[in-house]
């Protein structure tokens, strides 16, 4: 069965986020329609200011959109309540912040495991899975370091890490390889293909054509709106002439 015969994780329709009002009244977001589906990494490109940012902070129930609606899995989230909204969250979304977002007081290992606790799981097997999470990230030497005691390299693997921790259907990562070097980046970009090859949906922004071209569609946001995309078979063209008009 194609990815676009199953029902999407992620839908998102008719979405708008405006901040301000009247003279400082900003449309960050302008009727987004957009689907994603299992086994599908869509990559987001667009200058900045497009709203690349508000959009997965919004699909990852992060931040509520002026209208419209987010489903994922088929659960409307932007009608959840804050305690359902957030078990949703820990349970099916996996979200790689752009500046780490990692506890201080927190090992490596445990932030990793955190989310995977605060759903219930026992600490034996989160910290289980967290170690290997970390191990997939070549990692596994850090797992007793606070963030402190890492470099921004380290630690946004670590975030990465905690994202794909247990079973997310969804994968939400904003600039991942931001902080990487080529080498490093391509190996966690692999590791989030091999994600979605698995099963899961993923969304990344980048800016980086060769990182955009791991994806199985492009997505551009200008303004707010969508204004082109891509299959992967038509990627390598159309991301080169984008990259030549930067």
């Amino acid at each position: 069965m194609s990815t676009q015969q199953q029902q999407p994780v992620l839908s998102l329709r008719n979405l708008t986020r405006v901040h301000g009002s009247g003279a400082t009244e900003v449309h960050a977001l302008r009727g987004i329609d957009l689907d994603v589906h299992p086994g599908e990494l869509v990559a987001v490109m667009g200058p900045s200011g497009s709203g690349k940012s508000t959009l997965l902070t919004i699909a990852g129930g992060l931040d509520n959109p002026t209208s419209g609606q987010v489903f994922v899995e088929g659960t409307d989230i932007t009608a959840l309540g804050v305690n359902g909204l957030a078990a949703l969250r820990r349970r099916s979304i996996g979200y790689v912040f752009q500046d780490y977002n990692l506890i201080p007081a927190l090992t490596a290992a445990e932030n990793v495991a955190l989310p995977r606790e605060l759903d219930g799981i026992s600490a034996r097997k989160a910290r289980t899975e967290a170690l290997a999470a970390l191990a997939e990230m070549d990692l596994g030497q850090l797992a007793d370091r606070f963030p402190d005691e890492m470099s921004g390299g380290q630690q946004q693997r670590v975030a990465i890490a905690r994202a794909l921790v247990g079973d997310r259907r969804l994968v939400l990562a904003d600039e991942p390889t931001g902080a990487l070097d080529s080498e490093t980046g391509e190996s966690v970009l692999a590791l989030l293909r091999s994600r979605c090859d698995a099963g899961a949906a993923g969304i990344m922004v980048t800016h980086e054509p060769r990182f955009a071209a791991w994806a199985d569609r492009v997505v551009f946001l200008r303004d707010g709106a969508v204004v082109d995309q891509t299959l992967r078979s038509d990627a390598d063209s159309l991301l080169t002439g984008r990259a030549a008009q930067r």
